[in-house]
């Protein structure tokens, strides 16, 4: 019925490519530090464990404080100027970064790179030149180039850093920056328009609502663990991996078999999770692997080749994870409200960062090493039993359709007859966007209907 309005358009495919290239090489440059801090800031003045996890997850907190400031300042004065202007201050802090001979320099390159908040501009830039029909799957483009480019720092990071040291992994961020403001001037289209989109902004009207959803907490919750323990164990992995004989040169080899095992295992899980309505058990059994991992990293059962397969364990709880906690919000956000949640979803993610380099360093600066696995594995614990309760999510998507020609005086009525439309679950619509959101269930959706009430686009 919508395969011909679904096709992309040769600007939709520049803007999908240009601005996942640019949200993936800015997650890049921020995750090929992960891997190779803590052994290089060793050089650096007034290094300590504490101030080195300080290091890793500054940039959540500049991050989780300003993604939506920047993201409304976009709707004042454009998306691309917000972007650019980001982007410059993601690649001073690269600069500022590469150039300190303390830990301190680096901690203020790295609060400068998480300043450059510019997730929630790029979003709302790729729903304004996106239809509603290829807008989800332009979304979903975003996520697996996040996906990627983490995979691609494990294993880039290390090779870059033991090749130009600490400053070269920083360098090449600032160089990779430069490249992203001409693919946005250049490669990137102009908007057409610019709206607010409640798919992919914040409403406030919504955000009570998102907030006090004991379901939707529990996800902030989840995305906000894993990205805390995420930062907090990478204090503590490079030594281990160096205590096992791996050189550091060879870190990169490592990550990156462990990272393609972990992938390889996660796929067939994923495909459980969402064609057999099995989320919420793969997530418990994600964070209970998580749980097992942590704790045997934390004892003597991690010695030898024992520390790949905790790893291994770890990484495909963490990629499962990963994968799946954006398909369950998705699914249990309220019509119209998708954009809110997940703006309060990357919140707590970048909040997790920073506390979990934090904790991390924390952690082991006071007790050592084995103290930051076994206190994130606590906690990984306590996530796991708040999770326990959570109801499985029903198998909605959501989606949105355009009004042409109906009248306002319609709208109350057409609000009711899409409320019964079989398999659609809640219905809002905004008549000032001249959009429907709903909350559908595809396999008892009576598409026939649902296209009698809202006519496809003519071409």
């Amino acid at each position: 019925m919508r395969k011909v309005s679904a096709l992309l358009l040769v600007a939709e495919r520049r803007a999908i490519s240009g601005l996942a290239g640019l949200y993936a090489s800015r997650m890049l440059g921020l995750f090929m530090v992960l891997p190779v801090l803590a052994i290089y800031a060793d050089t650096l003045a007034g290094s300590t464990p504490l101030l080195i996890g300080v290091a890793l997850g500054i940039y959540g907190l500049t991050q989780a404080t300003l993604q939506i400031p920047f993201g409304l300042l976009s709707d004042r004065i454009g998306r691309k100027r917000v972007i650019a202007m980001g982007l410059i201050i993601f690649a001073l802090g690269s600069v500022v970064a590469a150039m300190a001979d303390s830990i301190w320099g680096v901690i203020l390159g790295r609060a400068l790179q998480g300043s450059g908040a510019i997730a929630a501009a790029i979003m709302a830039l790729l729903a304004d030149q996106t239809r509603e029909q290829v807008r989800t799957a332009a979304m979903a483009t975003i996520g697996l180039s996040i996906g990627v480019s983490f995979a691609i720092a494990m294993v880039v990071g290390p090779w870059l850093a033991a090749w130009a040291g600490l400053a070269g992994v920083f360098w090449f961020t600032a160089l990779l920056t430069l490249v992203g403001l001409l693919v946005l001037w250049r490669w990137v289209p102009p908007a057409p328009r610019r709206l607010r989109h409640r798919d992919v902004g914040m409403d406030r009207q919504q955000f009570k609502n998102v907030v006090t959803r004991p379901d939707l907490w529990r996800l902030d919750l989840s995305i906000f663990a894993l990205h805390l323990v995420l930062m907090a164990i990478f204090v503590a992995v490079p030594f281990r991996l160096l205590s096992a004989g791996v050189a550091v040169e060879h870190h990169g080899l490592a990550y990156l078999g462990i990272m393609a095992l972990s992938f390889v295992a996660m796929v067939p899980l994923v495909i459980v999770a969402e064609k057999r309505q099995q989320m919420k058990a793969m997530c418990l059994l994600a964070i209970g692997a998580i749980v097992v991992s942590l704790s045997s990293l934390g004892l003597p059962l991690s010695q030898g080749h024992w520390l790949f397969v905790w790893l291994f364990v770890f990484f495909t709880g963490f990629n499962l994870l990963e994968a799946t906690l954006p398909s369950m919000m998705s699914k249990l956000a309220p019509a119209g409200a998708k954009g809110t949640a997940m703006g309060v979803y990357s919140t707590s993610q970048f909040l997790g960062a920073f506390l979990g380099g934090t904790l991390g360093g924390l952690l082991a600066h006071t007790w050592g090493l084995n103290a930051v696995f076994i206190g994130c594995a606590f906690l990984a614990l306590l996530w796991w039993l708040a999770m326990l309760r959570m109801p499985s999510p029903p198998p909605l998507s959501s989606e949105v359709l355009a009004l042409h020609d109906t009248q306002p005086d319609a709208l109350d009525l057409l609000m009711e007859h899409l409320a019964d439309v079989a398999g659609v679950e809640d219905v809002m619509v905004v008549p000032e966007e001249r959009l429907v959101y709903l909350k559908v269930n595809r396999q008892q959706l009576d598409q026939a209907a649902l296209t009698r009430l809202i006519p496809p686009p003519k071409h």
